[in-house]
């Protein structure tokens, strides 16, 4: 392993001065740190600083600038306590990275908000530091600015004064340098305080109705209180402030004591707003401010932790919004979500493991595997908190805090104090899911009158079997089978007799919330569907989704997907419905653009939802539950793919009655109406309107929707245009150019555009969003979507050269092997698959 810097210096506290002139576009900066170096040679990271001079103890002393390492090299007199003084200037860029430029129009005029985005390692590129999670020191910011008259500047703590236009905040706590927040601009806020008296604050540039702020202020408010409790450990600052950010690459990040926030995810409309866009807004939320205590009060001492930070907060922000809005069953959303990325991502062999050593700091951007360390991560933390109880789980983290706060800690922290509070051996139950990637398959069959069961690693496509195996929480519904699996197979007994005495069909993992999936044999799969049109929503949801990904595996014939589908069509389930379509979908690839075959299908996806779209309609009714608004958007997405004529006319006069103003049409069939409208009626006109649009709403939810849309147009002439407009940041952001890309190249007449638009244009894009965790998911985009060989040939073609570039090597080995495992099952399965929807019609 590498050397830390930490080792040989760690800062105390650092003074911050940091000057930001917006018209030239250049930082100055004067940093002072306070700390103690074991050796006479130290070293503090920057990244594209130009250093002026560096002082230690008030004297010059000799310095090495080493760009390629990210580093500012200083010898010092001695070791020792020091104090040191860098004198710097950077450029400010528009990289979304480090302090940079949002942009924003208000009142038909570009502006723009400064803010900062530091995590992973791009603090480093505002201040020179310790830029390390283990570095924590505390910190004295002041900031000045090319200022104009009513503008507002925030930041972690508190403002304290304004001297000579600088201005000066309280010292932070004890944290760790990504951390570290500040933004100001023209901004408008609105503030309300905890019962505990933490002042809570949502701002957000001017372009935005008032009240669009009003649902993340009661949820940041409500959210705190709920932390507060849960973790019996008070919320240590004196504000909590959520800011939403026109330019932001990531979805949120946890600066502590000021969030920040893709404006998609903090700020709507409350009176035209769908529920499964609120939900998506309030886990946002809660994770971040889960993060509050949880990565910020408590960080992981390395990268290689990150999934205690992100896995934790990931289970958080449902058990949060679960208290806060206990009608929206929110774990319905974790199952359909969380839990599908995580076992598609998982199965394919390469994966990384959840926890995962990391040295570069490229190859630290990598490991922020969404599929993985969150979502993957927080199966695993779901699975412990099963075991546990929550009563347990919370005297365990109150524990941890209190032995941690202000510092640092690892997995094993975590795992040694939850096993003090329950008597369990978390660590050994939770090693087999840390340290191995992938997950197994368990099988239940009966054998000469036995039940038995077993467990081997399942991958979908090729996959090298080493012989692992999990501890499992089996969370079966027969007494018989143990809590957990711990052998490689287990006989449980006589079946008949098992049966008799169950009197139900044999279950495992029920409630779906062990990492692992099953198959039965004949006779148990039998017993199942017998059953199963009483099974809750996620026992259902789980049916589904375990033959899908056997299917996807060659486990099971993907035909034998089919009949399973038109079993629970017509369910009143949104979680069901969303699982249904998922699984149609997967036949899509079975099918060639425009063919009969295709035709087969839309007809199968008009059967399994037709009747539902009939009951449910196209706009909201007064009598809607939850599960008919969270069910709508499926339905009314699947109807508009099938081409269906009423649900064309329908949409179509719903277009014409708003066309004049988007913002106003009901949230919830918004984005199906205009991909109707796209695909049906796409011409210059629509195309110009909707861009007309996209340029002019602020409301995140109306932008989506015409994202959706835009590149659905059907006319490769239009798509072109749609293309052209990649590059132009004033129309699409950075930040929602993968969403564009992959509708373009999703779309069968687009598909050549974007393939050749990202291979001619590779370079820009490195250029543009190359520093940030979410360029690498552009490659996972293609790798989802291509199905040929000659696709596959020329994504290798392209890709393979790249593989040696940090941070790209693995995902790109994966997704080449994602690719053929989708070539190879459609040329075993699409006479199977396209006869049995056939015959399903």
């Amino acid at each position: 392993m590498a050397k830390h810097l930490y080792e040989t210096f760690q800062p105390t506290h650092y003074d911050l001065y940091i000057n930001v002139d917006r018209a030239n576009k250049l930082i100055t900066g004067k940093t002072t740190i306070a700390g103690t170096a074991q050796e006479a040679t130290i070293a503090v990271n920057q990244k594209f600083l130009t250093i002026e001079s560096v002082a230690a103890n008030d004297a010059a002393v000799p310095f090495t600038v080493d760009d390629a390492n990210e580093r500012l090299e200083i010898t010092l007199p001695q070791a020792g306590d020091v104090t040191l003084t860098i004198a710097y200037t950077a450029p400010l860029t528009d990289t979304m990275m480090g302090i940079y430029p949002s942009y924003y129009t208000l009142n038909g005029e570009k502006q723009e908000l400064i803010g900062t985005q530091f995590e992973s390692t791009a603090a480093r590129q505002a201040f020179p530091g310790v830029d390390e999670p283990e570095a924590k020191a505390t910190f004295d910011l002041a900031i000045q600015f090319d200022e104009q008259p009513g503008e507002t500047i925030i930041a972690n703590m508190p403002e304290t004064k304004v001297e000579d236009g600088v201005h000066y905040f309280a010292t932070t706590m004890r944290m760790s340098t990504y951390l570290i927040a500040f933004a100001f601009g023209d901004m408008q806020k609105k503030l309300t305080q905890t019962k505990s008296g933490v002042e809570i604050g949502v701002f957000a540039t001017k372009a935005h109705q008032p009240k669009e702020l009003d649902f993340a202020l009661d949820i940041a408010k409500h959210a705190i209180e709920f932390y507060e409790d849960f973790y019996q450990t008070p919320y240590p600052l004196p504000h909590s402030y959520q800011l939403a950010l026109p330019d932001f690459s990531a979805g949120a990040m946890e600066n502590w004591g000021l969030v920040t926030y893709r404006e998609a995810y903090l700020t709507l409309d409350p009176d035209n707003t769908s529920l499964s866009m609120k939900q998506l807004v309030a886990t946002v939320i809660t994770h971040e401010l889960a993060h509050q205590w949880f990565g910020d009060l408590v960080t992981m001492k390395w990268w290689d932790d990150l999934w205690l930070n992100e896995s934790f907060a990931n289970m958080m922000e449902y058990l949060s919004v679960d208290a806060l809005e206990p009608d929206w069953h929110i774990w319905e959303l974790f199952q359909e979500s969380e839990a599908s990325s995580a076992l598609r991502r998982d199965a394919t062999d390469g994966v990384q493991s959840v926890h995962v050593s990391v040295e570069d700091p490229a190859d630290i951007d990598s490991v922020f595997d969404g599929a993985i360390v969150y979502a993957k991560g927080s199966r695993m933390l779901v699975m412990v908190r099963a075991l546990l109880g929550d009563d347990n789980l919370r005297k365990g983290l109150k524990a941890y805090f209190d032995a941690h706060k202000f510092g640092n800690a690892t997995g094993a922290d975590l795992w040694a104090a939850l096993g003090d509070a329950s008597g369990l051996d978390v660590g050994a139950i939770m090693n087999s899911w840390l340290e191995q990637p992938g997950y197994p398959l368990v099988s239940a069959s009966v054998e000469n009158g036995d039940l038995v069961i077993s467990q081997q690693q399942f991958f979908i496509g090729e996959g090298k079997e080493v012989g692992r195996q999990w501890q499992i929480p089996l969370e079966s519904n027969y007494a018989a089978a143990p809590q957990l699996m711990t052998e490689k197979s287990l006989n449980l007994g006589n079946y008949e007799a098992l049966r008799n005495e169950a009197g139900q069909a044999f279950r495992l993992n029920v409630g779906n919330n062990s990492h692992f999936i099953v198959k039965y044999d004949d006779t148990l799969m039998a017993d199942i569907l017998k059953e199963a049109a009483d099974f809750d929503p996620i026992s259902q949801l789980q049916l589904l989704q375990d033959a899908r990904l056997q299917a996807e595996a060659g486990v099971i014939s993907y035909a034998e997907i089919v009949p399973l589908l038109t079993r629970f069509a017509g369910s009143a389930h949104s979680v069901v419905n969303t699982a249904l379509n998922q699984a149609i979908s997967g036949l899509g690839k079975f099918t060639t653009p425009g063919s009969d075959e295709e035709n087969q299908l839309k007809a199968l996806y008009a059967k399994i939802f037709g009747q539902q779209y009939a009951r449910l309609g196209l706009v909201p009714q007064s009598t809607d539950t939850n599960d008919d608004q969270l069910s709508r958007e499926t339905v009314v997405g699947s109807v508009v793919f099938a081409d269906d004529a009423k649900v064309i006319e329908d949409a179509h006069a719903l277009y014409l009655a708003h066309a004049a103003n988007l913002d106003a049409m009901p949230a919830d069939p918004r984005p199906y109406v205009l991909i109707s409208e796209a695909k049906h009626f796409g011409d210059q006109a629509l195309l110009d309107s909707f861009f007309a649009a996209y340029r002019k709403t602020s409301d995140p939810s109306v932008k989506k929707s015409l994202m959706a849309a835009v590149p659905r147009l059907t006319d490769p002439e239009l798509l072109k245009q749609v293309v052209a407009h990649f590059e132009d940041a004033d129309t699409i952001k950075p930040q929602d150019l993968r969403a564009w890309f992959r509708g373009v190249l999703n779309n069968p007449a687009g598909e050549q555009l974007a393939w050749d638009w990202i291979r001619s244009e590779w370079g820009w894009l490195e250029k543009t969003v190359g520093g940030d965790m979410e360029f690498t998911t552009y490659i996972t985009v293609i790798s989802g979507i291509f199905r040929t060989q000659e696709r596959l040939d020329e994504f290798s073609a392209f890709f393979d050269p790249k593989k040696d570039v940090p941070g790209l090597g693995r995902e790109i080995t994966m997704d080449t092997k994602v690719i053929a495992t989708r070539v190879a099952l459609i040329a075993k399965e699409q006479a199977a698959v396209n006869a049995a929807i056939k015959a399903a019609l």
